[in-house]
């Protein structure tokens, strides 16, 4: 394949409709990432921080792409997934997991963009083929007020949503949770539900809540404990009351397999933004297909290009589970400035053009800014 001479980046923030917990400000931040070869073809890719949610801040994001990745990867293959990521561990060590994966995810995207546009195909093509044309979505309920949960039932009901991600745990009480999640089973009780601790659980607090949720209905409890609490998570495994999966903590395959042998959860929320990408992504799939566990969808409030390779990603998963991907929940216009690709009611279809199969307005095309270029022989 024609090797890697150029590197663009520019930051791009998505106006945000709504109130989310995990955003202070009206926006959704993202860095852009531009892949250029050899031959001219470019390939697309984006990072998507957000420092109440990962240790990554968009501005660590752009100095880290700016001044270690970009030229890490000069002279790269975009098909050679794996020296790739050697390249990036290189510059930027990882520590317990993969060092900095928000933002060598943006450089994942585009290499797996490029490769795609290089070759004709689709992402989901060069993943070994898409299982689905669309992915049903889940919408997310957060609200610190039980009215604030009905207008939401609303509204996501309104735009032909019939299953619900819910927000569990602090600052909310335990008493509070359970009548949410009354309230929201009641409200679509043939729906898929589960609920999402985001870590702020206790043991104690998780061992009485989930069979309470059970009792209630739902399908699964994500995240209910900080990830580092293994012996915690094999209690509140070996309980059985519900599935329980994890989210925070879930970087590499290493560490999945790990934690698999640890017996330390049912499945994964995987994200496809927090893994460093769709190569590891792939790879803790196939680790879960391996070990009869449950793969469940989840985001990062993705804008447009990471959305589009979550939809690749599951898609080429086969997954049959409605999914917390909340760009078109959260963000303007759906999540997307191309209008070929924004969702339709409850459905996600996943693009068909080469690479990830989304198209940028010129205006963003014209602004990116060069970080890295080969001047000379390119380095193998």
């Amino acid at each position: 394949m024609a090797r890697i001479t150029g590197v663009d980046i520019k930051r791009f923030d998505y106006p945000l409709l709504g109130e989310f917990k995990f955003f202070k400000s009206g926006s959704r931040p993202s860095i852009l990432v531009r892949l250029t070869d050899e031959d001219g073809v470019q390939g697309w890719g984006q990072s998507v921080p957000i420092e109440t949610w990962t240790y990554e801040t968009v501005e660590s994001v752009e100095s880290t792409l700016r001044h270690y990745l970009a030229p890490a990867i000069l002279g790269a293959d975009p098909s050679d997934l794996a020296d790739v990521h050697a390249r990036m561990e290189r510059a930027i060590r990882p520590s317990f997991s993969v060092g900095q994966p928000l933002c060598k995810a943006g450089v994942d995207l585009a290499c797996y963009d490029l490769w795609g546009k290089q070759t004709g195909k689709s992402v989901s093509d060069l993943l070994g083929g898409a299982r689905k044309k669309q992915i049903k979505l889940s919408w997310t309920i957060q609200s610190p007020t039980l009215g604030g949960v009905e207008k939401q039932l609303e509204q996501g009901s309104a735009l032909g949503y019939d299953s619900f991600n819910i927000k569990v745990g602090a600052p909310q009480s335990p008493a509070y949770d359970l009548e949410l999640v009354r309230t929201i089973v009641t409200f679509a009780p043939n729906g898929f539900h589960w609920c999402d601790a985001n870590t702020n659980y206790d043991l104690d607090t998780a061992l009485t809540m989930a069979p309470k949720f059970a009792d209630l209905g739902l399908k699964g409890l994500e995240s209910p404990l900080p990830p580092n609490r293994i012996r915690a998570y094999q209690t509140l495994k070996r309980q059985g009351a519900l599935p329980i999966l994890m989210d925070e903590g879930i970087i590499s395959p290493v560490e999945v397999a790990e934690f698999i042998a640890l017996g330390m959860f049912d499945g994964i929320a995987m994200k496809v933004a927090r893994c460093g990408g769709l190569w590891n992504a792939t790879r803790i799939a196939q680790l879960l297909r391996e070990s009869g566990l449950l793969l469940f969808a989840s985001g990062l409030t993705d804008p447009e290009l990471s959305m589009a390779a979550t939809a690749h990603f599951f898609a080429w998963a086969g997954l049959e589970l409605p999914a917390a991907v909340n760009g078109p929940q959260y963000l303007a216009d759906r999540g997307t400035m191309d209008p070929l690709f924004r969702p339709r009611g409850d459905s996600l279809h996943v693009p068909a053009g080469p690479g990830l199969g989304i198209e940028l307005p010129d205006a963003v095309l014209k602004s990116m800014m060069n970080v890295a270029e080969a001047r000379a022989a390119l380095p193998v």
